[in-house]
């Protein structure tokens, strides 16, 4: 074990914040942390949109679900699979673009945006930090594009709000490394696997809330299926130019 494997395992989510703002120094670092993460054949090709105005911030909690801590927070960033830039070096080569409209090239942007993320967030945390990612952005995605004047070829995928902690938690229980993990093969899972996992995740649930929520993972996942959301992504993927073929 090390103090990077440390920080990694130690991670959790932090919803309350200090409200004071990064200084310029944690920021490019933030950055470039998040800019030296693996992507496929040099592409790069995400952007990343950090959102220091109260009153975008506010929006963007409205937007996102009301959730406090996109605007108090050190910084909000917002990560974009971006193919916009790729685009423009496109038509200033005079060379067709057919291939960015492709599911690859989106599947690309996504993955790409998604490590560099996950760099910061690491960096982040390793620098005494607290962070939150904020899937909730794809929850009005046409709003907050205009809001941040996202342009075609591009789509902001998620937040990560960054900050200083106003406590300290304990990570969340993840799945047996058994459930998660397998050699050579793909080995399927009954549900009766998944019972010791429920009864420590219900445990954890009745303590956290004083037995006001008492579910298994299994439970709430079965919930989760249930309920379609964010129905309007595929047409709105199309109208930003990005995965069609």
């Amino acid at each position: 074990m090390n103090s990077t494997i440390d920080t990694i395992l130690g991670h959790y989510s932090i919803r309350d914040f200090e409200d004071r703002p990064l200084t310029t120094e944690q920021i490019r670092v933030l950055v470039q942390s998040a800019q030296a993460a693996s992507t496929s054949s040099y592409v790069q090709a995400y952007s990343i949109i950090g959102v220091s105005d109260p009153d975008l911030r506010a929006q963007l909690a409205e937007l996102t679900g009301r959730q406090s801590h996109v605007s108090k927070t050190g910084q909000f960033f917002v990560f974009v699979a971006d193919l916009a830039k790729h685009h423009e070096i496109a038509k200033s080569h005079h060379v067709d673009d057919d291939a960015l409209h492709s599911t690859e090239k989106m599947l690309v942007a996504v993955i790409d945006a998604s490590l560099a993320a996950q760099n910061m967030a690491i960096a982040a945390e390793s620098m005494g930090l607290g962070i939150c990612y904020i899937g909730g952005i794809r929850n009005h995605l046409q709003q907050v594009s205009e809001l941040l004047k996202i342009p075609d070829y591009a789509v902001p995928l998620f937040g990560l709000t960054v900050g200083i902690p106003t406590h300290a938690s304990k990570p969340k229980q993840r799945l047996p490394i058994e459930l998660v993990y397998h050699e050579n093969m793909y080995d399927l899972k009954t549900i009766d696997d998944y019972k010791s996992y429920d009864a420590d995740i219900k445990a954890y649930y009745e303590q956290r809330t004083q037995g006001a929520r008492v579910e298994g993972w299994t439970d709430q996942m079965a919930k989760y299926i249930q309920k379609p959301t964010r129905l309007d992504l595929k047409a709105f993927l199309e109208s930003k130019h990005f995965g069609l073929k």
